[in-house]
């Protein structure tokens, strides 16, 4: 793109950078998100609170379905 292009692109500029910044947080949001470690972190602290009794049978076994179905998730997007 030459000089003149540059110059008419010039005042969307600020949108095309905080398009491309916005992009930036999603994708980074998404790995941490999928990240296997965090998953297995939260199972941990889920199984914790089971054991506490601070949480019931059927609330562990659908927030343990959801962590799962992230993992899996993550492993069908590689």
């Amino acid at each position: 793109m030459g000089l003149l292009g540059e110059l008419l692109l010039l005042p969307v500029a600020p949108v095309r950078g905080t398009a491309w910044v916005l992009r930036q947080v999603v994708d980074e949001a998404e790995r941490q998100y999928y990240d296997p470690s965090a998953i297995q972190r939260e199972l941990a602290a889920l199984e914790q609170e089971l054991l506490a009794g601070e949480i019931d049978e059927a609330e562990f076994d659908r927030r343990e379905d959801e962590l799962l179905a992230r993992l899996e998730n993550r492993n069908t997007q590689a």
